[in-house]
């Protein structure tokens, strides 16, 4: 079985863009890092993977789950 590939939100040349894990190119280009976490979240969700959100920096800023955590928050009782 093949690891479901992560969607990351991150900078492109002055823009937003979602990429695949791995991916050489982004999946789109947005004009807002608003744009850009709505179709990663759509996508996050569809493909029940993970949605990782970078700053301006480059750095991991937030990351959201959509699909079987293996590592679920421990705040959180389901």
């Amino acid at each position: 079985m093949t690891k479901k590939r992560d969607i990351h939100v991150v900078p492109h040349d002055g823009d937003w863009a979602t990429k695949k894990e791995g991916a050489q190119r982004a999946g789109g280009i947005y004009q807002t890092k608003a744009e850009a976490i709505d179709q990663g979240r759509e996508q996050a969700k569809r493909e029940k993977t993970e949605l990782v959100i970078h700053g301006k920096d480059g750095k991991i800023q937030d990351s959201d789950s959509f699909g079987n955590d293996p590592n679920p928050p421990k705040d959180r009782k389901h």
